[in-house]
């Protein structure tokens, strides 16, 4: 899996940076995560700290667009985003570590 980036526009008023990439790949579209985390690699950045939003292959290509927001630190993608584009993510908030940590 190879990640070209496009596009980066930063947004200073909530502390990320908009990205668009592309991904090149062999088999079947990537899973989010895997997607995530080379990104993440790529931009020196957690994976904590990189929510992608959307992954659009066409029928039959190898190539898939997608759209990520990198945030400056994961303290505030935890606070702006939703919470089924975090668990989407596999990005735990503060409050459901919390509620995992007194269950165990």
């Amino acid at each position: 899996m190879e990640i070209e980036i496009i596009e980066e526009s930063e947004n200073p008023m909530l502390h990320r940076t908009d990205v668009t990439f592309r991904v090149v790949h062999d088999e079947a579209t990537p899973e989010r995560l895997s997607v995530r985390d080379s990104l993440a690699a790529k931009l020196n950045k957690d994976a904590d700290e990189v929510v992608i939003r959307d992954l659009n292959t066409k029928f039959g290509m190898r190539t898939t667009i997608g759209r990520a927001k990198v945030y400056d630190d994961d303290a505030v993608a935890k606070e702006i985003e939703r919470e089924y584009v975090l668990e989407r993510n596999k990005i735990t908030s503060d409050s459901e570590a919390a509620g995992e940590a007194e269950e165990a």
